[in-house]
């Protein structure tokens, strides 16, 4: 503790962001002075329970209390807030880790692999938009750049380098916090990027991923601008994902060896059994990885008005297809479903409990899809036996409620309060009178 208080002063550290996630994958914390360093990594800076979202906590009486218990080895100075230091807390309630905290959910399902000499590492790849608001518009946003306004603007090199300073600053701010950024784009939709970090254990990236965000949310609010991951602000534009790359290893360190590379053959048994885990529960995993309203503007059957969304709602896999949910690779695999809205502890947690399932009952994912599946009617994917991922919040939510494996990923009381939170979200939209319906049924009959 020592070392870590010395080399944090050494950086003119004065205040430490405590900062946990809760259930919507948001950030929350308090600032904490560096002089309560040990209090913070030992006993935890306090918070009102029933205050966050989806603790489920009692208003009263010794479980009201939460405790955000510090991580020494997650403590980053932040180059974009000089002086302050980012802490990731772990929950604690009367004492023992919280059943539904995210990062205790993750924390149990790591244990699992563990239990088998395993590791997972995964690759978040991030998309977002950078916004200006719009007064007098429809959707009251409007991409930052006035003149990003391609057809296909993807890879973009006249509108990506007009965010030139936005995105150095948050690349060296990210690389001075350890993450490693290895590229930047620009994506399918105007305003919409992509920043990759070099992958990590499951835990360090799900950590790095909510580091990503509070960088990009403070760099873009100094330019006055909004730094958006909802999955789909815009009906005819792209929307943003989060896929997941996601390897296993057995054992730790340089002497980790690759349990799904098959010596350059392709997939090895084990990593089929976990890619048929991952889509035997694919309906349930929606609930957790796509968990808005919004998210299933981006996730659709058939042509959507944006065109080629790169949003797979079909239940497949395939060679280096991104036209299936699950993308496999030499030694890995890509999972395509989350989007910029999933909270990264939870959809890993639920990620890992399916493919353990998998492989536990030893599971096949069926042949691969060498097929563009984009190019197929709706019956001919049901023609080859394909399943279609829910096509609602309110279905995945059914289909998560009816999954115990997944549910179990994320324990009783996280399931329940996350089904509750999401059964109000769906019926709140759902009764929701939109302008689309006034201007369509107003004076129509």
């Amino acid at each position: 503790m020592k070392n870590l208080r010395d080399a944090l002063a050494a950086q003119g550290v004065h205040t430490l962001i405590a900062q946990f996630t809760d259930i919507h994958g948001v950030a929350k914390g308090k600032l904490i002075p560096f002089a309560h360093l040990d209090t913070l990594l030992t006993d935890g800076a306090g918070f009102s329970g029933p205050s966050i979202a989806g603790t489920g906590l009692p208003r009263m009486g010794p479980r009201s209390e939460y405790y955000g218990r510090g991580s020494a080895s997650t403590a980053r100075a932040l180059p974009w807030m000089p002086g302050y230091a980012r802490i990731v807390c772990d929950g604690f309630v009367a004492g023992e880790p919280f059943d539904a905290c995210p990062r205790q959910a993750l924390r149990r399902q790591v244990a699992r692999l563990a239990e088998r000499r395993w590791t997972l590492q995964t690759g978040i790849e991030p998309e977002f938009f950078l916004l200006q608001r719009m007064a007098g518009t429809v959707e009251g946003y409007a991409p930052a750049d006035a003149h990003d306004r391609l057809d296909k603007p993807s890879y973009d090199l006249k509108s990506l380098p007009r965010q030139h300073e936005f995105l150095a600053d948050l690349t060296s701010g990210l690389n001075g916090c350890g993450l490693d950024v290895f590229q930047i784009d620009h994506e399918d939709a105007h305003g919409q990027f992509e920043l990759n970090f070099m992958h990590a254990d499951a835990l360090t990236s799900a950590d790095n991923l909510m580091l990503f965000k509070l960088a990009a949310q403070a760099l873009a609010e100094k330019r006055g601008l909004l730094f958006s991951m909802m999955p789909k602000p815009f009906a005819n534009q792209a929307g943003s994902g989060m896929h997941f790359h996601v390897s296993l290893w057995e054992g730790h360190g340089e002497s980790a060896k690759p349990v799904f590379d098959d010596h350059g053959r392709g997939l090895t048994l084990l990593a089929r059994q976990f890619i048929a885990g991952v889509l035997a529960h694919s309906a349930a995993l929606c609930a957790i990885a796509a968990p808005t309203v919004n998210s299933y503007k981006r996730l659709v059957v058939g042509e959507s008005l944006s065109g080629t969304a790169w949003a797979p709602a079909y239940v497949a896999h395939g060679p280096n297809n991104r036209t299936a949910l699950v993308r496999t690779l030499a030694n890995r695999f890509e999972w395509r479903l989350p989007d910029a809205s999933a909270n990264p502890y939870l959809a890993t947690a639920a990620l890992i409990a399916a493919g353990l399932d998998g492989i536990d009952r030893q599971l096949d994912p069926g042949p691969a899809c060498t097929d563009d599946l984009f190019d197929l009617t709706l019956a001919q994917i049901h023609g080859r036996g394909i399943e279609v991922l829910p096509q609602s919040l309110g279905a995945a939510i059914d289909a998560l409620e009816n999954d115990a494996v997944v549910r179990s990923a994320l324990g009783e009381t996280l399931s329940e309060e996350f089904i509750h939170l999401k059964r109000l979200e769906w019926t709140e939209y759902a009764r929701h009178v939109s302008g689309w319906e006034l201007q369509r049924y107003a004076t129509m009959f």
